[in-house]
């Protein structure tokens, strides 16, 4: 095995150890919170801070790993995330709507870090000149990832039903820990480190494809996390009388199945692209199709047909659409970039990535309350649509670098 496999590997590894806990500890929040008396609109400010500071996060971080190196920024974000499980674990008391934004900002800034690291990493490993190689490690990177953060939801549901909410996270805090030593010590040190330091004016990127890209991104994650955050777990609690392991094992196969089609896209589109990377084109289709989604579910809800069927049967298409269009951006940003500056680059565009998160997920909150699931699918589908817009100037893979 080659060094560059070797740390790819070690690097996917932690980073499906960091993203266990990433979908535990939502399922924790959201259910626990709500069981604790907490409104929709009330559950979904709790994450405020988890996005917005997921934004700064990676405006700033991916400077800082093109100046301390990738896998530096990695480690510190996994401590930052077992701080932020060890701060839930105070008596209820504590457990007030600021302390637990804090929390779940120190929890934000931790994922984007290692989220920009991770990702940024498998372009300076993959090395220039290598578009299917790079899809392909890209795909399996971030569908594995999905697909654990898919896990995540199920065990942070079960663990809260077998050994309470601060047994959860003493359980989640003690195994990242022990991930991070193994990382710490297995991983060479610089990895994306920038020859020459570059100066904080340089975070904004300059290149029209990456801007493009990066709006495109906001609006197609905010479609996702507008209804899927917390409109749909607290309907199914709630509408469809659903317990907690029903509600985070049925929200876990969907990520887990997203996932696996994530990581299945360049065998999927390989055949169009003859074995070369996807291009804008490929996102403008996906989008379209995409759009079409979310807008059925809401009239077959609007028209009364029984919800179960209606959601299982709409989040299946939704998902598998939506995982081959995300594999696409995620392809994209890298493609676009130079070696050189792709953490920057890569945290230019997750920092859209987090203000559609941020977006959606208070929308998601407020809209369900005062609108119902059929009123978020609503704001899904506007919000693919506006993707869509976004994604026509997009060239194709390898044509704009910056």
């Amino acid at each position: 095995m080659n060094e560059s496999l070797r740390n790819y590997l070690v690097i996917t590894g932690g980073y499906w150890a960091f993203t266990l806990t990433d979908g535990a500890i939502r399922m924790l929040v959201v259910l626990y919170f709500h069981q604790l008396g907490y409104s929709p609109f009330e559950v979904a400010m709790l994450f405020l801070f988890y996005e917005f500071f997921g934004i700064v996060t990676n405006l700033v971080g991916g400077w800082l790993g093109a100046r301390i190196g990738l896998n530096l920024t990695m480690h510190i974000g996994m401590a930052m995330q077992v701080a932020a499980l060890l701060m839930l674990t105070v008596p209820d008391d504590w457990l007030s709507v600021p302390y637990v934004m804090a929390a779940q900002a120190l929890s934000g800034v931790a994922k984007d870090l290692n989220k920009m690291s991770a990702k940024a990493s498998v372009k300076a490993l993959a090395g220039e000149g290598q578009a299917s190689k790079l899809f392909r490690w890209v795909a399996v990177l971030t569908g594995s990832k999905n697909a654990l953060k898919g896990a995540g939801f199920f065990v942070g549901a079960a663990l809260l039903q077998w050994l309470d909410f601060r047994g959860a996270l003493y359980t989640l805090a003690g195994s990242l820990a022990l991930v991070l030593a193994i990382t710490a010590v297995l991983l060479p040190s610089g990895v994306g480190r920038m020859k020459s330091k570059p100066k904080f004016t340089q975070i904004f990127s300059n290149t029209p494809a990456i801007n493009w890209l990066s709006a495109a991104r906001f609006f197609l994650f905010g479609s996702r996390d507008v209804w899927f955050v917390v409109a749909l777990p607290v309907f199914l609690y709630d509408a469809l009388g659903w317990d907690f392991m029903a509600v985070g094992g049925f929200l876990a196969l969907w990520v887990i199945g997203y996932g696996i089609v994530q990581a299945a896209a360049p065998r999927l589109i390989r055949q169009r692209h003859h074995g070369q990377g996807p291009g804008g084109g490929t996102a403008r289709l996906t989008a379209l199709l995409l759009m079409l989604a979310p807008a059925g579910i809401a009239l077959a809800l609007e028209r009364g047909i029984d919800p179960a069927p209606v959601l299982v049967a709409g989040l299946i298409v939704f998902g598998v659409i939506f995982a081959i269009n995300s594999a696409v951006h995620s392809y994209l940003i890298l493609a676009y970039s130079d070696a050189e500056k792709v953490s920057m680059n890569v945290g230019f565009y997750y920092m859209a990535n987090a203000g559609g998160r941020l977006t959606g997920t208070v929308l998601s909150g407020w809209a369900y309350q005062h609108q119902g699931l059929d009123g978020c699918l609503w704001w899904s589908a506007g919000f693919v649509a506006t993707a869509l817009l976004l994604s026509l100037p997009l060239p194709e893979a390898g044509v704009s670098k910056g």
